[in-house]
């Protein structure tokens, strides 16, 4: 067997009921935990269930399960759906509780897969799901822009209740922000859903710092969702400490860097017309053999903790605050299964600031995000005036 092969598989033997031991290890691992507006609610982020974490006053587990690509894979390719159903419902086996969707995934078609996976459990469960493309709720059709005009960002949820076979979204993000509606008009759409019933909490996803202080002040922000890993680390300088600072959980997307931190891709690799990765010039192939120094960094590491390179990359996270959530997305069951399992996986303080400093070390050359996409992603101009 390869050696990248074994590295992938031997973390995913660590025992199930070592998910549960994560509170504990958060404890040893991380400091300077958020306020969330006083002493009580900062004691309230200590009393998470064992394997739980709390995202403001939401409850979830360590990990969750992201199941962007459950309609169709980065390469373009369709995965089996009973099997997508299959992962989800073993994922709920495993303990996770925090599924993470979008209307814009599929478009529509990745909700629908959610839904019937989670219908068995889904009071058991937190749904958190995104809205902010101008997609027609309809057909599916994704339309020029963005667009949460409040008649349409109602007519959004609607849909996305159906979808998800549900009568309530546990988390709703604004997926992008549009620039076209002020914030605190789109605050005063999701308060009406709450007291509908229909929306319990809400958040931002590649936000600009104004807009998520404007956001939390016209009604309490629980979450933020954006990009974050070792491969790229930019919420760091100014997302993270707003998010402490309010009391905001923040949640990863993309925590295992769109599959470049399993240690799968290497200098050879080559990606197919319409996958997102050939569009990203940190992924060009004269970027891509100087950012492997990433890769072998985890692969020692990963050798060193017995673990996989995409365990050490989750640990590192969930070590970083008590209030972070990866959701690493997954169409294959085994490495569902290794994703929860770094959840159990200890990385010392001692640990921690030897792999920050040599990931510090490490400069990351090429673009996140085609140009295409990054224009509606305010989080690498976080003081832009909005």
């Amino acid at each position: 067997m390869p050696q990248r092969r074994k590295l992938l598989i031997a973390g995913a033997g660590v025992a199930a009921a070592s998910f549960l031991s994560q509170a504990s290890a958060d404890e040893k691992t991380t400091t300077n935990l958020p306020s969330h507006g006083g002493a009580e609610n900062l004691d309230s982020q200590h009393s998470a269930a064992p394997g739980k974490r709390r995202l403001g006053g939401l409850e979830v587990s360590a990990i969750g399960l992201g199941v962007q690509n459950m309609s169709r894979k980065y390469d373009t390719s369709v995965p089996w759906r009973p099997e997508m159903v299959n992962i989800i419902r073993r994922a709920y086996d495993q303990g996770v509780t925090f599924f993470d969707a979008a209307e814009a995934y599929g478009p529509l078609e990745v909700e629908k897969i959610l839904g019937e996976g989670v219908a068995p459990f889904r009071d058991k469960i937190v749904i958190a799901t995104k809205f902010g493309w101008n997609i027609d709720q309809q057909t599916g059709k994704r339309l020029p822009g963005l667009n949460s005009r409040p008649e349409h960002i109602r007519q959004v949820v609607e849909g996305m209740l159906k979808r998800l076979r549900t009568d309530r979204i546990d988390l709703l993000y604004q997926h992008r922000v549009d620039p076209q509606v002020p914030i605190e008009d789109v605050a005063g759409v999701i308060k009406d859903l709450m007291d509908q019933g229909k929306v319990l909490h809400w958040g931002l996803s590649e936000m600009g710092i104004n807009t998520l202080k404007r956001a939390h002040a016209a009604l309490p922000v629980t979450a933020v969702q954006s990009e974050y890993s070792m491969l790229w680390r930019g919420p760091e300088k100014n997302v993270l400490p707003t998010c402490e600072a309010l009391g905001i959980g923040f949640v990863p997307w993309s925590p295992l860097g769109v599959q470049f931190l399993t240690g799968w891709i290497d200098a050879n690799t080559r990606f197919a017309s319409g996958d997102i990765r050939a569009t990203e010039s940190r992924f060009a192939p004269e970027n891509l053999a100087h950012n492997l120094q990433l890769v072998e960094l985890l692969t020692r590491w990963a050798k060193r903790k017995n673990a996989a390179p995409g365990q050490i990359a989750l640990a590192w996270l969930l070590a970083r605050k008590a209030w972070i959530v990866p959701i690493p997305g997954t169409t294959n069951r085994d490495h569902m299964l290794q994703n929860t399992s770094a959840a159990g996986l200890h990385l010392t303080s001692s640990e921690m600031t030897e792999l920050s400093t040599s990931l510090d070390a490490i400069t990351i050359m090429g673009q996140r995000l085609p140009d295409a996409v990054q224009v509606y992603s305010d989080v690498e101009a976080p003081l832009k005036s909005e």
